[in-house]
């Protein structure tokens, strides 16, 4: 889409497609292009309009160093995501641009996809489906086939932040899980509220031994890339199910696999990948122990919706030379 003509206006470049209507309110005040450099058809047009781009918007794609260069005259990037690791902090910074990002609107949707996958591979759900979706559903379910219960079972969070919050008070409040967490710091009770008396932070790696269910909510840094490693699955309790809502790149995939071959871990249930979308040929994509997400998370029409309503609001205060509260990165 070629820009729209709006005299003495700033230049955005949109990234990824935007509700109509939120794209509407960008065109009335500014001069946009829409192209998605995810689609062959739409790169040179995406390389095209960085030259002019005053502002860009979008997700799910690694703006680089070497391609923000093409951009001299940005003053903001608004990502409509929580996780900033598709774009160079350090950079951003030197050249003064404002990264703005969507926390808080997603948390608890996110925490719902977490939980459900707790669920699913506890009480081994996908099996259970595909046993009657294939016609092998003849009689009544014997052991080989159960699950194990949720409810009352420990889980361990590591990361407890917005999502881990949310996830713990499903926990906690719902299920009646004990909640161990691991974090930098521990939470004030007065942040925790109601959870306060119900999860205990502790070491890494008592988590790690006493967890029934490890979930790893931490975001993507330098320390956590790759943390969980073979030493993180082995120090975990025999027969646990592990769990990333998190990033990819936190988890060493092929560790992980070992630990599930071994059956030292009884299920995993993913939602994210060091490489996504999941090559076909990975190993995770039809183990009989993972449940595999496409990166579903935030997947709902409203809280998508919420997340572009906040990325534009952001996008149109920087602009206007109103940072928002939603910018890690700025001068």
């Amino acid at each position: 889409m070629q820009a729209t003509a709006v005299p003495g206006a700033a230049h955005v470049l949109v990234f990824r497609e935007l509700p109509a209507d939120q794209l509407a309110r960008i065109q009335a005040l500014h001069r946009v292009t829409v192209a998605n450099p995810r689609r062959p058809e739409q790169r040179a047009a995406f390389e095209a309009a960085l030259p002019a781009a005053d502002g860009l918007i979008g997700s799910s794609y690694a703006l680089t160093p070497e391609l923000l260069d093409r951009a001299p005259h940005l003053r903001v990037v608004s990502s409509i995501s929580v996780g900033v690791d598709n774009y160079p902090l350090a950079y951003l910074r030197g050249r003064g641009i404002a990264l703005c990002h969507t926390p808080g609107v997603l948390t608890d949707t996110t925490a719902d996809t977490i939980f459900a996958l707790m669920l699913a591979t506890s009480r081994r759900l996908v099996e259970l489906v595909q046993l009657v979706r294939s016609g092998q559903w003849t009689s009544n379910i014997g052991p080989s086939l159960y699950g194990h219960d949720v409810h009352g079972k420990t889980v361990g969070i590591l990361g407890m932040g917005r999502i881990g919050q949310a996830l713990a008070r499903r926990a906690a409040l719902g299920f009646g899980m004990p909640v161990l967490y691991h974090s930098r710091q521990p939470v004030p009770d007065a942040t925790l509220g109601p959870l306060a008396p119900l999860a205990r932070h502790v070491s890494r790696g008592e988590l790690l031994a006493r967890a029934d269910f490890v979930v790893c909510t931490m975001a993507l840094t330098e320390d956590t890339r790759a943390s969980l490693d073979a030493a993180a699955f082995a120090a975990m309790k025999p027969g646990a199910i592990f769990i990333n809502g998190s990033r990819g790149a936190i988890v060493d995939e092929a560790a992980l696999l070992a630990a599930l071959d071994s059956g030292h871990l009884r299920a995993a249930g993913l939602d994210v990948f060091a490489t996504e979308p999941l090559p076909l040929d990975s190993p995770l994509r039809t183990h009989p122990q993972v449940v595999p997400l496409p990166h579903a998370g935030s997947a709902t029409h409203e809280t998508r919706q919420a997340m572009a309503v906040l990325a534009t609001d952001n996008l149109l205060s920087a602009l206007a030379g109103r940072l928002p509260a939603g910018c890690v990165a700025n001068a």
